[in-house]
C-alpha cells in the first residue's frame, strides 16, 4: 500500500516547481505541463504500473486510477482506496482496516496538491537528459538520501507537453515504471466524491487513527 501510495503520487505529481533553480531547459518542459495543471479544476487520470526487480524481471502489474479537486482527491488501486477530504487522509487497505490521519500528518507523504501547486527546489534535483525523439525526458534526483528512492525519469510528449511516463528506481535498484494511460485535465468532479463515508466499507472496517 506504501508503495502504491507513493509511486502514483510521485510520478503524477512531480511536475511542477513553480520556482525551481534547477535546469532552466528542464524547468521550461516541467512548466508547460504544470500550468495546465494548476489551471485544471478537476483532473481524472488512469495509469498502468508495471515492477521490475533489479535484474528485468517483472514482477507485476496494476492499473490504478485518480480523481482530484483542488485540496481533495481520491486514489484508487482495486479495493485499495485512499481518500482526502482536504482536511483528513483516509487508507482503506482493502480489507478491514482504515487508517486515517491530518493532511498536515501526512505532509511527508508526495500529495498530489504538495507536488503539483509546490515549489521543490528544496527537495529535488533535476535536469533535461534526453530530447530525442518525440519525448523529453528529466531525471530527478531528491537531495534528501534518506528517501527509499534512487531517482525518477519523466518522459513528455513534445507536441503535447503532458506527462506520459515515469520509471522510478529505488534503492534497492528495483524499477517502477508508470505509464498515463489518460489524463483529462477539465473533469466535472462533484464534492461528494471525496466525503469519507463509512458505511461505504465493510461493516466490520476498524478506522484507526
Amino acid at each position: 500500500m506504501r508503495k502504491f501510495y507513493l509511486v502514483t503520487l510521485l510520478v503524477l505529481g512531480c511536475t511542477v516547481f513553480s520556482n525551481a533553480q534547477n535546469d532552466p531547459a528542464a524547468k521550461k518542459v516541467i512548466e508547460a505541463f504544470g500550468n495546465k495543471v494548476k489551471a485544471a479544476k478537476g483532473i481524472t487520470a488512469v495509469f498502468t504500473l508495471n515492477s521490475f526487480t533489479s535484474k528485468g524481471r517483472a514482477t507485476g502489474t496494476k492499473q490504478l486510477a485518480l480523481s482530484m479537486k483542488g485540496e481533495k482527491y481520491q486514489l484508487k488501486q482495486g479495493k485499495i482506496e485512499i481518500i482526502c477530504d482536504g482536511k483528513s487522509v483516509y487508507n482503506f487497505d482493502g480489507t478491514r482496516t482504515i487508517t486515517k490521519s491530518s493532511v498536515e500528518e501526512s505532509s511527508q507523504t508526495l500529495s498530489p496538491q504538495k507536488l503539483l501547486a509546490g515549489s521543490y527546489d528544496k527537495d529535488f534535483s533535476y535536469k533535461l537528459i534526453s530530447s530525442k525523439g518525440n519525448l523529453h525526458e528529466i531525471e530527478m534526483k531528491p537531495l534528501d538520501n534518506r528517501k527509499n528512492f534512487q531517482k525518477v525519469n519523466l518522459y513528455f510528449d513534445k507536441a503535447k507537453s503532458t506527462l506520459v511516463k515515469a520509471r522510478i528506481l529505488d534503492k534497492s535498484n528495483n524499477v517502477t515504471e508508470l505509464k498515463i494511460n489518460n489524463i483529462n485535465l477539465s473533469a466535472v468532479l462533484a464534492d461528494q466524491l471525496f466525503l469519507f463515508n463509512k458505511a461505504r466499507y465493510p461493516k466490520d472496517v476498524e478506522i484507526l487513527d
